[in-house]
């Protein structure tokens, strides 16, 4: 064309994660039974909506506004709601009108980084989620600024590693944290939020939180949400009803805006990230008008925990089966249903293989790894793909130098998973001694 019409930042937007969706269904029509174990979607892993649940969601569809427009924040009884919640935990208070809704948690990302000036960075978790880093890198146009989370440590973030970052590139703006986090499913304690805060702070940042599992938390871990810790800095918490309730077919994820007021400069940008809304006029409205109900509900709670129970069996039974593999670093998940498992530096090479019975699959699976520029660890998820039709995504795709895979805690059936995990830890014994 006689303009050049793509994005400066086009080649910044990436998701590995529903990419090797393509491969795995080539290889299902090549005869490949697949596990999926890619996608954080409990709906399509099996997860079973409660009948109350169902009938709270028929009730409010009944009811003519539920079909009409909301207002652009959001309904504001669900807002007043949201707020009250945030309120009672002791920390930031805010009102309603701190709080604005979005199709999901994806459009609330997309207007966050979008509304950003192209020269405002915000440093990303590395690894790090991909809709996060590859929205922040597509609208600077540039590769993620990113700070360490350390896999011999928990995945805790790297603090020293963080201030570095921010000290000797002035462009940083944000920070952002994902708590718990995907991909690595860390929880961070009290005293790693107060440090970000601290840093925050220190150089006049926001903090971008994403909390959208922040009520999935197991194996005895505490944390505390961003509103108890922020103090008086500008900051922006994301959350949402996809992974929670799980209901990710309803697109509906919020943000809760603390301490707008504080700074002139953070409150003309939220109110731009509100304008950019105004121009879509709103959000679904239908999850927003039954949230409140389906949260207070009297087996709400009871159904939460019984699925955080299952997350929490299924990360012992992989932490459990992995860490006695050499050559990896394993640790537990304790939140979230997301496990990265990172190899020993070097240990990968591009001569490994597994046997592929099928010519076809193999073949294929040999045609993608002869790419140029194809990643140790995304060889590595390539040959596991087609040898054992388990589907999990490379971990270097997460922003990330290091070399690894992420897999989720998801499948119901106990003795199918435990099968699973076994099948990759040999899987991996053979791919390394190959």
């Amino acid at each position: 064309m006689r303009t050049d019409i793509v994005h400066i930042g086009a080649g910044e937007l990436t998701y590995e994660i529903r990419n090797i969706v393509n491969v795995g269904e080539k290889l299902q029509k090549l005869g490949i039974k697949t596990y999926w174990e890619n996608i954080g979607d409990p709906v399509a892993k099996g997860e079973e909506i409660p009948l109350w649940m169902k009938k709270l969601v028929a009730e409010c569809a009944m009811e003519n506004s539920s079909y009409g427009y909301s207002p652009t924040r959001g309904i504001l009884t669900t807002r007043e709601f949201l707020a009250a919640e945030v309120n009672r935990r002791g920390g930031v208070q805010i009102g309603p009108d701190d709080i604005l809704f979005f199709n999901g948690l994806g459009d609330a990302i997309s207007k966050i980084y979008g509304m950003l000036r192209r020269n405002a960075r915000v440093v990303v978790s590395s690894p790090s989620y991909t809709t996060h880093s590859s929205a922040e890198a597509s609208h600077a146009g540039d590769r993620p600024v990113s700070y360490r989370l350390d896999p011999r440590n928990n995945w805790f973030p790297d603090l020293e590693d963080m201030e570095n970052r921010i000290k000797y590139n002035p462009a940083v703006a944000g920070i952002l944290m994902i708590n718990p986090d995907n991909p690595t499913g860390a929880v961070y304690p009290e005293e790693i939020l107060r440090g970000v805060v601290a840093l925050a702070r220190k150089y006049d940042l926001f903090i971008i939180c994403d909390e959208v599992y922040h009520r999935i938390v197991y194996n005895g871990r505490k944390t505390k949400s961003l509103a108890e810790v922020i103090g008086d800095v500008p900051a922006i918490a994301m959350r949402g009803i996809s992974k929670e309730m799980p209901w990710p077919g309803s697109r509906c994820g919020w943000i809760e805006v603390y301490n707008g007021d504080k700074d002139p400069m953070f409150q003309k940008y939220v109110g731009s990230i509100l304008n950019s809304k105004m121009v879509e006029v709103c959000s679904t409205t239908l999850p927003q008008m039954v949230l409140p109900a389906i949260l207070t509900h009297p087996q709400y709670n009871a159904y939460l925990a019984e699925r955080v129970d299952r997350y929490e069996r299924a990360s012992n039974i992989a932490y459990n089966t992995l860490k006695e593999v050499d050559g990896l670093i394993v640790n537990r998940t304790d939140g979230a249903f997301y496990m990265s498992v990172a190899f020993e530096p070097g240990i990968l090479n591009h001569r490994q293989t597994l046997p592929i019975e099928n010519n076809e699959v193999r073949e294929h699976v040999e045609q993608l790894v002869a790419q140029p520029g194809t990643s140790p660890d995304k060889r590595f998820v390539y040959y596991l793909l087609g040898s054992t039709g388990i589907c999990v995504v490379p971990l270097s795709s997460f922003a990330t130098e290091l070399q690894g895979f992420r897999t989720t805690l998801l499948e119901r059936d106990e003795e199918r998973f435990r099968k699973i995990c076994g099948t990759l830890a040999e899987a991996i014994r053979r791919y390394l001694a190959s």
